[in-house]
């Protein structure tokens, strides 16, 4: 099976390095400024599930794609999407499948309206991990999870064989028949943790000793009720679990997007926050979710104006 793992940051580059260590046929659509790192230092990986550092993994420019690939593992940011849907689509032919590992739902339309829904298969990962400024992606916890599966929930032969390709990798590879179910509540939980960790600007254990462990299952509950408004109601395990995790003394936990935020980045606001609040309908009934979402769209505002400003200064 062809693989072609649309960039190698944190998820791409250790996804997509463990199973190039495992004999997978895997090449890299990447950047020039990553391909000249890759081509110097290799693909280094950090991990106590293992190291690896491998010496000039394949790569590839978007213009040298000519012929289809069997898999498209897409592991970019929303808001990188459309560019990358532009960059991979000499790859896509009409067995190609695309498996997007972004946070919500939104792009499984966007990729349908692009490559037809036939393509496109739901897929989620649970992992911990970051690019340092070495370009050493970072494996930060014990989890290492990609889920996968027809959005319909059948057991094609397709993802039979892409759970095939991709066990046996160091990390866990995992079909599901029930992947929107499982998108949901994963969902649920990030824009939960991004809602109250962002809105307060602090991780859980920061809040929950301020005697805000309310609040981030008050935001939980708002976001499982729009869940369950479209029929994909977190599962009491799920529920148990996430709330559990929001009301923990001492947790370290705070979402990717409030580092993001720490360090002026570029944030999901509408892919993991927005568009949750807009299936929602009635925005009164999310009070503490849309305050998160205008304090995200706040930071954003500020952001842009300031970079205008630098722009017009240099």
């Amino acid at each position: 099976m062809r693989i072609l793992v649309v960039g190698a940051g944190a998820i791409g580059g250790y996804f997509g390095g463990r199973l190039l260590k495992a004999g997978r046929n895997v090449t890299f659509l990447v950047r020039p400024r990553r391909t000249a790192e890759l081509a110097k230092s290799g693909l280094m990986i950090r991990s106590k599930m293992g190291d690896l550092d491998l010496a000039a993994p394949p790569t590839i420019a978007a213009e040298k794609l000519r012929a289809p690939y069997d898999l498209i593992l897409l592991s970019c940011k929303s808001y990188d999407l459309e560019g990358a849907m532009e960059s991979f689509a000499p790859a896509v032919g009409p067995q190609t499948a695309v498996l997007p590992l972004l946070n919500g739902l939104r792009h499984l339309d966007m990729l349908a309206k692009r490559f037809g829904a036939a393509a496109v298969l739901g897929g989620q990962c649970v992992i911990s991990a970051s690019v340092d400024p070495e370009g050493r992606v970072l494996h930060l916890a014990d989890t290492h999870s990609l889920t996968f599966g027809e959005l319909d929930g059948v057991r094609s032969p397709r993802v039979e064989a892409i759970e095939k390709a991709l066990s046996g990798a160091n990390f866990e590879a995992r079909a599901s028949e029930a992947i929107l179910q499982e998108m949901w509540e994963k969902w649920v939980f990030i824009a939960s943790g991004v809602g109250i960790t962002c809105l307060m600007r602090a991780a859980i254990g920061d809040i929950v000793a301020a005697g805000g462990g309310d609040l981030a299952t008050a935001m939980y509950d708002e976001c499982a009720a729009i869940a369950a408004r479209h029929g994909f109601a977190p599962r009491p395990a799920a529920s148990q679990r996430s709330r559990g995790m929001f009301t923990t003394a001492g947790s370290p936990f705070a979402a990717s997007m409030f580092r993001d935020i720490e360090r002026r980045a570029l944030i999901e606001a509408d892919h993991v926050v927005g568009d949750l609040l807009q299936r929602g309908g009635e925005q009164g009934a999310s009070a503490l979710l849309r305050v998160a979402y205008v304090h995200l769209k706040a930071y954003e505002a500020r952001r842009a104006r300031e970079a205008a400003a630098t722009a017009k200064a240099a």
